[in-house]
């Protein structure tokens, strides 16, 4: 069963397969080794202009916060320090304002739902950017095509499983992360505190998985995983919607917090921030959490 196949809730957790070679940085910011073509590249935002690309401090020209790469990693949408959402080559060029932040509000957590034409069920192709977006205090969930100049997000709609308790909340939502061929993306409710699913291949229905934070969907759409409080500190969890509604827990022996998710290209590995720096970690539960760098920010790899 696929995430574009359920109409109910599940919930459960392992991982991919076992981690091979990645692109590890030292306390420095230097590569120390490079990533496989499937494996991606190291990247880490955190609100100044030069983002960590692969070890290498790339200056975007402007404040970038929230960075996520496009599917075939030429692009890179971010929140920029007026609070629009751009998009920019991986070198900061070209860069575009997609939508203009009307004021007062916080944009946040971009990502790519990129999606191919389906002929047979008239579905069609999908190049749009979802971010949440807080207005005076409640937070929605927004789109755009990642082609508009100065365009107008609209809200995202969000539909429950059909018959009773299927209805989703409509406000509070917040991080949302797009991921495979189908378009599905999960999000995190700050008022439920939980973790949701959204299928948008068919039914544009959605469900909620497990309590949470932070969510981020596998490249296969097959796992996501999320943040959770234990023991008094932010844990990394893995939820597989294939074996059995397992939940396990990544960072079982945790010290400090670990929080901010991203998967790997290949579904192999995690990079997760930490107060120190960014961890990498095998996303099958069996390795422990390496620093890779020094550098506190948001990690994304790019494809």
């Amino acid at each position: 069963m696929t995430t574009r196949t359920r109409t109910t809730t599940v919930a459960a957790i392992a991982v991919a397969a076992a981690v091979t070679g990645t692109a590890l940085l030292g306390a420095s910011g230097a590569a120390s080794a490079a990533a496989g073509a499937s494996h991606g590249t190291l990247t880490i935002s955190n609100g100044t202009k030069y983002v960590l690309i692969g070890g290498h401090r790339v200056n975007f020209g402007v404040p970038v916060r929230d960075l996520a790469w496009s599917p075939d990693g030429t692009e890179a949408a971010f929140i920029d320090g007026s609070g629009n959402l751009d998009i920019a080559r991986p070198d900061g060029s070209h860069r575009v304002v997609v939508a203009k932040n009307p004021g007062n509000q916080n944009w946040s957590h971009p990502t790519w739902q990129v999606t191919a034409k389906d002929t047979r069920n008239g579905i069609p192709a999908k190049d749009n950017l979802i971010f949440a977006a807080r207005d005076k205090g409640v937070s929605r969930l927004k789109f755009i095509s990642a082609k508009a100049v100065h365009g107008t997000p609209k809200t995202l709609s969000l539909f429950g499983d059909p018959g009773p308790g299927g209805a989703l909340p409509q406000t509070g939502n917040v991080w949302p992360n797009a991921a495979g061929k189908y378009g599905t993306s999960v999000y995190a409710n700050t008022d439920t505190g939980a973790v949701y699913v959204r299928d948008d291949y068919l039914r544009q229905q959605g469900g909620k998985l497990t309590k949470g934070a932070q969510p981020a969907l596998s490249p296969n759409e097959e796992e996501v995983v999320f943040v959770r409080s234990v023991a008094g500190h932010d844990h990394v969890l893995v939820e597989d919607f294939m074996h059995n509604d397992r939940i396990t827990d990544l960072t079982p022996h945790a010290t400090t917090d670990y929080t901010e998710p991203a998967w790997s290209p290949d579904g192999r590995t995690l990079a997760v921030r930490t107060p120190s720096g960014t961890v990498t970690l095998p996303a099958n539960g069996t390795g422990h959490p390496v620093k890779v760098t020094s550098t506190v920010g948001l990690a994304a790899y790019r494809p």
